[in-house]
């Protein structure tokens, strides 16, 4: 089994496993950026800068914007992986140096067609057969996956021959072994780590296209899902697939193992579980826009709670699309028969319209093909379309398939040369608004019924206190009225018998008294009549009252009727008024809605006014940039600092050089060397970019060190503590150090003391490799072999083993085989004698330690280095105590380059010392 930097590809052929290479390996070159470069041989692309038409999709239909039709041009971005040899080419004694070459720093890839010729292509990435899962993702796919949260599409794709790694780059688990992840599991862990699962949803889907058809790996009785296309926007969706929605990253994986386990598979020559379809995963992500959302009050126990700001959300849809293609093969190589060989016509078939459509858009044909297949109307967005569009092609080290491998590398540099017109699917969530709006509406309306409820009931409390009072108040009176009426009627009832007592009195006091008293008598029947006269009138009076408390009864009632009659009324212009106040309400939000809109339509216009008056001055300025005096600095470090950043912002790839080189011819190389002394950092880090990019083409190194460039970069070495300075300086003096007459310039400033300082203060990797491969460029000059080594050139390059990183190795490698390539040279001419300077300062140790390292750049360096070292007799003795002549012998015999193998037997042959050693020990060679 294959270890987690390593690749372990699904046909079960273990693999060389090598260490981690999580940084870019260009001199100026980061993960995030948009730089790219075409292929040596095909034309510069066309300028990334804003077009205000958009480009159309593979169909020739234009994909609609959600708010208008503008986009940002985006190239399609290609980078190139190559698989180790596998145990089968080892066997077979392939040595893919023969065949392919990488120079990862430059971006370049060398493709031999014979043993003197060789095409030179150009990627946007070159990737080693170390470069980790990590470093893969974050060059190929992270940049895409960061488009999507940001609301735009993406695709990244697989290409390339069976067995080449396909699968295992996109669709690893990494379940033994987490480095060992795949693409498809590190997006979506970077798109769960980014969005927030209470307000943005993420689903996906997993299809594959089997024999023209597409199937569902989710749900494999769903065999024949049909593509849709929206006649208006030529968006392509397909309604009959499963949408899952990922709320964690254990769910996602599981949903990968079901898709895996249904997906077709079959054993060729050529990869033993070899993928028999195109496998796509579709990921969709929607999010909300952050301070975008409308604005709903909170309930504070108020009476009513309306919303001030009724704003729909902004919502953001990107799709990410991963496309696992099936490999190309040729027949007669892959020994398909039977129905295995039907499988591989229509991949092949697929993969032959996909091509014809990529040809057809990178020579701007007017007819693209899409309709040919079903892959491509998949695709259509991907090239030439709306999409951010990342490919990724494999390719196998072996000579056997130099074709295919040709094939492949001519494929990804026409899919270089594809423009797309990337565009943010931006709209707003009417529907999440107009729910809020529901759910705010309800707690209205219960608010409103509960108020209604509460007036309700307090009406009704309001009532029965009332009539409890009106009750009492009736009781009360009617108590108080009895107690009268049976006052008075006692009082009657008294005087009635006061009077007939008295009458009775008057009449026995008549009766006796009649005769004796006659005038008397008058006088006491006065008396009597006058108190009857009385008793009447106090009855009258009483008759009175009674009629007054009846009326003043009939009053009061009259005045309940009339509070009642209140009452209700005031209760029906109560709820008239509370509705007209909600009325009045609704009607001001939506003017105050109506009056923001239009404030934000005129502040959309004022923005339009001011860029084009900002591109009217940019205009402006470099007029007057162009016609500024040769003798003059434009503008100050501020001007041409803004124009290196202009041009790196607008130019990619080999856009990029072009910008340079223009750059270069604009301003003057002595201005940009000025800028290397700047005091702010960024300027002089951006500067010396530009001095490395130029120095990268030898048309470029002589001016440069005529213009005082190596002077500037030696004392930037020296001066500043900055490691991405040191990196990037060291680069550009490994490419100045590749001229002879440069060398001796380099020596003769102290360079190699510089470059040994710096190697002794970096840990950066990438630094590291820069200055190995300036020594090591140094060490194959045979004038400078004793400074070199008096300046402590030997043991800068052994101290910078410590890092253990595969190409600083390789460097600190060729570096030691230059310099005893030169020993060995000058033991020959008779002018050097004695014992070798590396085996004096301590390299014979290492040397012997890595002969038969597992990369083979280190392998194939220290192999020629023993070699070399074996031909001055003076080294015998300390190569057979150090135990080089073990490693010697098997090099003349398992060395898998003839030419290396031959001079080990050579060199063997020739040396008594050797010779004797193996006779002693019995040793055949």
């Amino acid at each position: 089994m294959a270890t987690s930097a390593g690749f372990n590809h699904r046909n079960g052929v273990s693999q060389r496993s090598s260490l981690k290479v999580d940084r870019p390996l260009s001199v100026n070159s980061n993960p995030k950026s948009s730089s790219s470069s075409s292929s040596v041989k095909s034309k510069p692309l066309s300028s990334s800068g804003v077009r205000r038409s958009s480009t159309g999709s593979m169909g020739g239909s234009t994909a609609a914007a959600a708010k208008d039709d503008t986009g940002v041009p985006g190239r399609v971005r290609v980078a190139v992986r190559l698989r180790p040899r596998n145990q089968e080419e080892l066997i077979a004694d392939a040595d893919f140096a023969d065949c392919v070459e990488l120079q990862s720093e430059l971006k370049r890839l060398k493709l031999r067609k014979n043993n003197w010729d060789s095409d030179t292509f150009e990627f946007d990435e070159v990737l080693t057969e170390f470069a980790s899962q990590k470093r893969v993702y974050e060059v190929v796919a992270k940049p895409v996956v960061e488009s999507v949260l940001d609301g735009y599409n993406g695709t990244v794709m697989a290409y390339g021959q069976t067995g080449t790694g396909k699968t295992y780059t996109l669709g690893r688990l990494g379940e033994e072994d987490t480095a060992a992840r795949g693409i498809m599991v590190r997006a979506m862990e970077d798109i769960l780590a980014d969005i927030s699962l209470e307000t943005d949803s993420v689903s996906v889907s997993y299809l594959q296209l089997y024999m023209e058809t597409i199937q569902d790996l989710l749900d494999p009785a769903n065999d024949n899902i049909s593509i849709v296309e929206d006649p208006k926007t030529g968006d392509v969706s397909l309604p009959g697939a499963t949408i899952i929605e990922i709320r964690d990253h254990m769910s996602f994986m599981e949903l990968l193992r079901l898709g895996e386990a249904h997906r077709f598979a079959a054993n060729t020559k050529l990869n033993t579980e070899s993928s028999r379809s195109h496998a796509i995963l579709m990921v969709n992500v929607k999010r909300h826009v952050k301070g975008r959302d409308s604005t709903l009050s909170n309930e504070n126990g108020n009476n009513s709670h309306i919303s001030k700001n009724l704003k729909a959300p902004l919502v953001r849809k990107g799709k990410l699309v991963v496309v696992d293609l099936a490999g190309s093969e040729r027949i007669d190589k892959s020994g398909s028969e039977g129905h295995t060989l039907e499988e591989a016509k229509s991949i092949n078939l697929s993969l032959s319209a996909l091509g014809k459509c990529i040809n057809a858009l990178a020579e701007n044909s007017a007819h693209v093909p899409v309709r040919d297949s079903k892959l491509t109307r998949l695709l259509r967005d991907s090239f030439g379309g709306t999409a951010r569009t990342s490919l990724i092609i494999t390719i196998g080290p072996s000579p056997r398939h130099r074709g295919e491998t040709t094939s492949t590398i001519m494929f990804g540099q026409r899919a270089m040369k594809v423009e797309n017109m990337l565009k943010l699917k931006e709209e707003f969530d009417y529907k999440s608004l107009s729910r809020r709006l529901d759910i705010q509406l309800d707690k209205l309306i219960a608010e409103h019924e509960r108020q209604q409820k509460a007036f309700k009931d307090e009406i009704e409390r309001i009532t029965i206190e009332a009539q409890n009072q009106i009750s009492e108040t009736e009781r009360n009176y009617a108590d108080a009225l009895e107690k009268e009426r049976l006052k008075y009627q006692k009082d009657y009832m008294e005087s009635i018998k006061k009077l007939e007592e008295q009458l009775m009195m008057n009449q026995r006091n008549y009766g006796s008294d009649k005769i004796t008293n006659g005038q008397k008598d008058n006088s006491t029947d006065v008396t009597s009549n006058k108190e009857n006269l009385s008793a009447l009138e106090e009855v009258v009076e009483l008759k009175k009252m009674l009629q007054k408390e009846t009326l003043l009864r009939k009053n009061a009632e009259e005045e309940i009727n009339n509070l009642k009659n209140q009452l209700s009324q005031w209760k029906r212009s109560e709820c008239q008024a509370l509705g007209n106040s909600e009325i009045l309400k609704l009607r001001k939000m939506l003017e105050d809605e109506t009056h923001r809109k239009e404030k934000l339509e005129e502040e959309i216009a004022m923005l339009q006014s001011q860029l084009m008056q900002i591109s009217f001055e940019a205009d402006e300025t470099r007029k007057q940039l162009d016609l500024s005096e040769p003798g003059k600095i434009l503008g100050g470090l501020d001007s041409l600092m803004e124009q290196v950043r202009q041009s790196q912002l607008k130019e990619s790839g080999n856009e990029e050089k072009s910008s340079i080189a223009q750059l270069f011819e604009q301003v003057g190389l002595q201005k940009i060397l000025s800028l290397l002394e700047a005091e702010d950092p960024d300027v002089r880090i951006h500067a010396v970019k530009v001095v490395a990019n130029l120095a990268a083409e030898e048309s470029n190194q002589e001016k440069i060190v005529q213009a005082g460039g190596l002077t500037s970069l030696l004392m930037l070495l020296k001066s500043t503590e900055d490691e991405t300075i040191h990196r990037v300086a060291a680069g550009a003096i490994a490419n100045l150090a590749m001229n002879e007459t440069n060398q001796e310039l380099i020596m003769a400033q102290g360079g190699i003391s510089l470059l040994s300082m710096t190697a002794a203060n970096a840990e950066d990797a990438q630094t590291l490799r820069m200055v190995a491969g300036a020594i090591a460029n140094l060490c194959g000059n045979d004038k400078l072999q004793t400074k070199l080594r008096g300046e402590g050139g030997i043991k800068a390059l052994l101290g910078m083993v410590r890092s253990g990183h595969p190409d600083v190795l390789a460097q600190v490698a060729r570096g030691i085989a230059n310099f005893a390539k030169c020993e060995s040279r000058a033991s020959t001419q008779g002018t050097k004698t004695g014992k070798s300077l590396l085996i004096e300062d301590g390299a014979l140790p290492w040397i012997v330690q890595n002969a038969n390292n597992e990369a083979s750049a280190i392998r194939r360096h220290i192999e020629l280095a023993l070699c070399h070292l074996a031909q001055h007799e003076v080294n015998s003795k300390d190569m057979i105590i150090g135990g080089a002549l073990w490693e010697l012998v098997r090099i003349s015999r398992d060395c898998p380059r003839e030419d290396i193998r031959n001079l080990a037997q050579r060199t063997l042959s020739s040396s008594p010392t050797f010779i004797a050693e193996l006779i002693r020990l019995r040793i055949d060679y």
